[in-house]
């Protein structure tokens, strides 16, 4: 574990921490011995950046206390020896401080770090409203700029007009602002974001009444998400003077408008709230959405009046562990609060995807072949659904199973038992007889006798299906519905043109796998259909995942997706963040590893099954991730390229050249492997 692999700051993260220390009402001294504390927590716990609330060093609530200049001598003071007392330790910090500068008293945030103050900021906007006198005390900092100030032996930048960036840690920039800033229109963290900060810091005070957490949340989750950066919020707890207010201590970390981490409110313990906050996924984002930079640039490019304070951070790349949930399966919805919501928009946005393709079209019936599988098992859902809401008769949608040389009993009986549940109209066209003799035509070794399972003798099968599904449609006045999902397209688990790679309409295009699985589940809980509809679906999902195109060998062992291109639930981990966000392959393996390597750590979806639950080590890993590497990019993107028209479902990305994806078909995938091969440890 000492290769530099297994450290979160190879791969583009930042550990942060919302401080909640034990609050004292105008005790500096002792307000400085918590912080010192807890940056030496911190410290053991491998923080770069910790926040503190607001006015930390003397406390929020201690009104005309602020102006007395024994009060702001000893906070001063006590700046300048957290400094001297943090010199050997490796978190910023950025802490609450009344300082004087000019004849006025400021509301800042001060950063320090390593011995240095680094720069202090004034609060922008000074609430005087109901409970709020601060302009009373304070001047506001709204307007300063290029400005400097002594403060405890130190001349520093001052100003509103400053972020902070490490020197030897990519994407480690900051910005701060306190408490109100970001109940404003324009919080400054807006443009302090546009000017390069990919973390924004709020140090508040920020009293409690009824429903104000949730406000906070709120204003955190969609200030992280609107300006494409990580949000660290620490708010005052335990120990603030409650003359006339009280505290609840809430500190959060967010991230493009995810919680990742947030505090016990009116917790009397001091705490640090701890999360690694993924700046390069940050960076990237923002280089992808050019509404992001449309912005900066319609409001002046805020980059050009911000001064960039330089740090040397000396990061030691040591493997610390990674302080963060993630998702082992990205497409799939976790949130049991969310669990029927997202999965109810999801079959649903393909249903109507299908329903205005079926009047768009006028055409008078679906054609579907139906394997037994989970493909077209999900599109046969699909269909009926959506002749349902048409006000058509089920029997209108034409299921074809077509047995091949490997078609099992199983498979086969699930099939006529799916298209009888659901009331559709079923028949079977064996499919072997017009394979045999394109094989033979083709002087194939298998027409002479010979097992030769190959390429061209599985395509000829696939083929078929689908050349008798097209001319059937045509019969028939109907509409071919494709199958295939996203997870077979990635892969380019699919045969080209005349195979299951075309339809008129790929309804599951949109569709992982691992999503697909899901969502028959779902169909299940909530009684989408009848019991013995249900009952079949059961089957289909316990039947392993195989194209059938193989015979089984001498021990009885059918042809098995997974042994042969590896586990869908690696591939769709890897294509979410290769796809969606352009994570690099070493990156991608480090996720995967924390995500995948220790069955019994993290969260697994609701009702996902416990005996279906997998783990897989760094060897595995790497091993299908170089797999999905060379299929993604050097060998599939022409498949891709020429895919029927089908409803983007999910936010974590789609492959339609009209839509999320466009690619080359010519690639190579040399320097994706090679950074995957570069980055590894030795085995």
């Amino acid at each position: 574990m000492t290769h530099r692999f297994f450290s979160h700051h190879a791969h583009g993260f930042v550990r942060v921490a919302a401080a909640t220390p034990q609050a004292v009402v105008g005790d500096p001294v002792a307000a400085a011995d918590s912080i010192v504390a807890l940056a030496i927590e911190g410290d053991r716990e491998a923080v770069d950046l910790i926040v503190f609330p607001e006015l930390s060093l003397s406390g929020y609530a201690i009104d005309d206390l602020h102006l007395q200049d024994a009060m702001l001598s000893a906070v001063e003071a006590q700046l300048g020896r957290i400094a001297g007392d943090t010199e050997r330790l490796r978190p910023v910090l950025v802490l609450g401080a009344a300082l004087r500068r000019n004849g006025r008293v400021y509301n800042c945030a001060v950063v320090v770090h390593r011995g240095r103050i680094l720069g202090v900021v004034p609060k922008s906007y000074l609430p005087n409203y109901r409970e709020y006198y601060e302009k009373r005390w304070f001047a506001p900092g709204a307007g300063l700029a290029n400005l400097e100030m002594a403060i405890a032996g130190q001349a520093v930048p001052f100003g509103t007009d400053l972020v902070f960036s490490a020197t030897d840690l990519p994407d480690f920039v900051f910005h701060a602002e306190i408490c109100e800033d970001f109940w404003a229109p324009l919080p400054p963290s807006t443009t302090g974001a546009m000017a390069g900060a990919l973390i924004c810091c709020n140090l508040s005070a920020s009293n409690i009444v009824i429903g104000k957490a949730r406000e906070r949340e709120m204003l955190c989750a969609s200030q992280s998400a609107r300006a494409i950066c990580a949000y660290v919020y620490s708010a005052s707890g335990a120990g603030e003077s409650t003359t006339d207010l009280a505290w609840d201590g809430q500190g959060m970390v967010h991230e493009m408008g995810e919680l990742l981490a947030t505090s016990d409110r009116f917790d009397l313990a001091t705490e640090l709230v701890v999360a690694d906050v993924d700046v390069g996924r940050i960076r990237l984002e923002r280089a992808r959405t050019g509404t992001f930079n449309d912005c900066a640039t319609a409001v002046g490019h805020p980059e050009t009046r911000f001064r960039c304070i330089a740090f040397d951070h000396a990061p030691d790349y040591a493997h610390y562990g990674l302080r963060r949930r993630l998702h082992r399966y990205p497409f799939v919805p976790e949130s049991p609060a969310t669990l029927d919501e997202d999965c109810y928009e999801a079959f649903n946005i393909q249903v109507e995807g299908l329903r205005k393709r079926v009047v768009a079209s006028g055409a008078r019936r679906l054609v579907i072949g139906i394997s037994g599988g989970l493909d077209s098992t999900h599109a046969l859902l699909v269909a009926a659904k959506a002749f349902d809401r048409l006000g058509r008769p089920r029997t209108d949608i034409l299921g074809f199973t077509m047995p091949g040389f490997a078609t099992g009993d199983d498979t086969r009986g699930n099939a006529w038992a799916l298209m009888r549940a659901l009331g559709i109209t079923g028949e079977e066209i064996d499919i072997r007889p017009a394979a045999r003799q394109m094989l033979d035509d083709m002087a194939h070794p298998f027409a002479g006798g010979q097992p030769q399972y190959d390429v061209t003798f599985e395509n000829v099968q696939a083929g078929l299906r689908t050349d008798y599904l097209f001319r059937l449609a045509n019969q028939r006045e109907g509409l071919v519905v494709g199958t295939g999902d996203l997870s077979e397209l990635a892969l380019g688990w699919c045969t080209y043109g005349v195979g299951d790679q075309m339809s008129h309409y790929a309804v599951n295009a949109g569709v992982p796998k691992t999503l697909i699985q899901y969502l028959i589940r779902w169909t299940i809980r909530t009684l989408q259909y009848d019991e013995t509809t249900n009952r079949v679906l059961d089957a289909i999902l316990a039947t392993e995942i195989s194209p059938e195109l193989v015979p089984a060998d001498s021990e009885g062992r059918i042809q098995s997706t997974e042994d042969r291109i590896g586990p869908y639930a690696l591939h769709d981990f890897f294509l979410h963040h290769v796809a969606r966000y352009g994570l690099a392959p070493s990156k991608v393996a480090f996720l995967a590893w924390h995500a995948w390597s220790d069955v019994s750590r993290g969260e697994w979806p609701a009702h996902f099954p416990v005996e279906a639950r997998r783990e897989y080590d760094l060897t595995t890993i790497a091993r299908w991730l170089e797999t999905f590497l060379d299929r993604f990019f050097r060998t599939s993107q022409f498949k891709r390229s020429a895919i029927p028209n089908g409803p983007k479902v999910s936010p974590r990305g789609a492959l339609s050249p009209r839509g999320d994806w466009r690619a080359p078909s010519d690639a190579t995938a040399r320097i994706w492997i090679d950074d995957l091969r570069a980055a590894l440890p030795e085995a």
